[in-house]
């Protein structure tokens, strides 16, 4: 069912929403509603989006969350007209870190985030598409970090960028400000999947469908360790992944589990 987003204490109409906000049956999808603007992440979006990804989080009904852009782009990345109206460095500094705050929220929260790419994401909005979890990409899509292109380097998006593709694939993408197509970004690493603008769609259904049949406990067990484990020494990781793995096998699902793979069944989870 399809809700009115709640933006700055003032409840505005879905038309007027800067992000739609879909529920249905533990699914999430939240929509960049900007569309003649390409989905720029203005302040007012970026606030929106950290509202509903804070709200979500502390949600234990929401089970998964999928971004998606309203119209012809995913996302274009900053509203540069907002930008360049104020030229104060201390401006630049609080909308950067506003923005790095959305996307660490990202990996942060425990339900999986699947960013839904069709027409062009750039800039920030390729750095969207790399802070989110997993990414489903139509055949047309089209990615760039394209401000180099105006003297700018896309210092933030580089941070998950790089730690998505190989640091050669990143410079690339980071120096030239060029578009890579889909199955270049699925090449890469930036996307899990490609397919034709039709079945988008489907296959995003069907890639939550999967994760969502699985116990929620490991699975935000899961998220957490992975992302925690990838900032240690591997010594340190290992010790980590240990304590985590044994705490996951004391859970009531991993019981039930077991016996549903031993007795030849589809498991029934308790989410415990």
């Amino acid at each position: 069912m399809s809700t009115e987003i709640q933006t700055q204490s003032e409840t505005v109409s879905e038309s007027e929403a800067l992000v739609l906000r879909e529920e249905n049956e533990g699914l999430v999808t939240l929509t960049l509603n900007r569309p003649r603007q390409f989905n720029a992440l203005s302040e007012e979006v970026l606030a929106a989006l950290q509202e509903e990804l804070d709200r979500i989080a502390e949600d234990q009904q929401a089970r998964l969350v999928v971004i998606a852009g309203n119209g012809k782009a995913f996302c274009a990345g900053h509203d540069l007209k907002q930008m360049s109206a104020k030229r104060e460095e201390d401006y630049y500094r609080t909308l950067f870190k506003q923005c790095s705050k959305m996307m660490l929220t990202l990996n942060q929260m425990p339900q999986p985030v699947i960013a839904k790419v069709q027409g062009i994401a750039t800039a920030a909005g390729c750095q969207l598409v790399a802070a989110c979890d997993l990414a489903v990409a139509a055949d047309d899509s089209r990615f760039a970090t394209s401000g180099i292109n105006v003297g700018l380097f896309c210092s933030t998006p580089s941070v998950p960028v790089s730690r998505n593709l190989g640091r050669k694939q990143a410079m690339e993408l980071l120096l030239t400000g060029h578009f890579i197509d889909a199955h270049t970004a699925l090449q890469w690493g930036l996307v899990n999947r490609v397919v034709p603008a039709s079945r988008l769609d489907q296959e995003v259904a069907d890639l939550a469908g999967s994760i969502m049949s699985k116990s929620w406990v490991a699975v935000a067990t899961g998220k957490r360790m992975f992302y925690k484990q990838l900032e240690l020494p591997l010594e340190s990781a290992y010790d980590y992944a240990s304590g985590v793995m044994a705490g996951n096998m004391m859970a009531d699902d991993v019981e039930e589990g077991v016996d549903a793979f031993m007795q030849k069944r589809t498991p029934v989870w308790k989410h415990q």
